[in-house]
C-alpha cells in the first residue's frame, strides 16, 4: 500500500484560514463580554437606587441608632448590636364562633393594616363552656419582616399612637424577659387604613415587636431608640 500524502499548498491554505477566523472569534468574545459589563452597572445602580429608597427608619437604625447602641451598651461587635428582626400582629375574635362573617372583616381590616396577606389561626384545643371546637377559626394574624415590617413601624409611631385618646404611652411591664415587647390596641380604628363607616365589628389586637436583644433593658433602649413612647 502506497501512503497518500497531502500537498504543501493544501497544509499552508489550511493553517491561513485558521488565522483569518481567530481575529473574528476574537470580536465575537469581545462583543459577548460587552453586555456583562453593562449589566454589572445596571445591577449596581439598581442597588444604589434600592439604597435610596429604604424605609426611613431602616436608614437612621442602620446610620444613627446602631452605632450609639453599640456605644451605650458597651459591644465590641456591631453585629451584637440589638435589632428589630420581626413584628406580629394578632387579632382574636370569639364572636367569630357564632358569626365567622366577622372573622373575614378581620382578616380584610388586617391585610390593610399590614400590607399583606393575613392567615386565619385556629383553636387548639374544644371548650365546651365557649361551644368552641379544635381546629375552628377564631382569629387572625400576620407576620412582618424586612422593609415591610420597617414601613409600618413608622407609621404606627408617628400616625396610629397619635390617634389614641388619652394616651400617656405603652405600659413597660410588657416585656417578655427576652427583649420582646407586646403592645395591646383596644379598637382598630385608629389606623388611617380603617374607615369608621365601614367597621363592621370594635375589636382589639396585639402586636409583638420581636429583638435581638438578650434582656429587657436591652430591649427597652432599642424601641426607645427607635421612638417607642413608654409611659412614665
Amino acid at each position: 500500500m502506497e501512503d497518500k500524502k497531502k500537498p504543501a499548498g493544501a497544509s499552508k491554505s489550511a493553517s491561513a484560514k485558521s488565522k483569518a477566523k481567530s481575529p473574528a472569534k476574537k470580536e465575537a468574545a469581545s462583543k459577548e463580554s460587552a453586555p456583562v459589563s453593562r449589566k454589572g452597572s445596571a445591577h449596581s445602580k439598581d442597588k444604589k437606587e434600592a439604597a435610596s429608597q429604604a424605609p426611613r427608619l431602616k436608614k437612621t437604625y442602620f446610620e444613627k441608632i446602631r452605632p450609639s447602641l453599640m456605644d451605650s451598651l458597651g459591644l465590641k461587635n456591631i453585629m451584637e448590636t440589638p435589632r428589630l428582626s420581626k413584628i406580629t400582629l394578632n387579632v382574636g375574635l370569639g364572636e367569630a364562633v357564632s358569626n365567622p362573617k366577622l372573622l373575614d372583616s378581620a382578616v380584610k381590616e388586617l391585610e390593610m393594616i399590614s400590607g399583606q396577606k393575613a392567615v386565619k389561626t385556629k383553636a387548639r384545643k374544644s371548650i365546651a363552656g365557649f361551644k368552641l371546637r379544635e381546629g375552628m377559626p377564631i382569629g387572625t394574624m400576620v407576620t412582618l419582616r424586612g422593609d415591610r415590617m420597617w414601613e409600618f413601624l413608622d407609621r404606627f409611631i408617628s400616625i396610629a399612637l397619635p390617634r389614641i385618646r388619652d394616651f400617656k404611652g405603652l405600659n413597660e411591664k410588657s416585656f417578655d424577659g427576652r427583649g420582646n415587647f407586646t403592645a395591646g390596641l383596644r379598637e382598630q380604628i385608629i389606623f388611617p387604613e380603617i374607615k369608621y363607616d365601614e367597621v363592621s365589628l370594635f375589636h382589639g389586637l396585639d402586636i409583638t415587636f420581636a429583638t435581638t436583644a438578650r434582656n429587657d433593658e436591652e430591649g427597652r433602649m432599642l424601641l426607645k431608640s427607635l421612638g417607642i413612647p413608654f409611659r412614665k
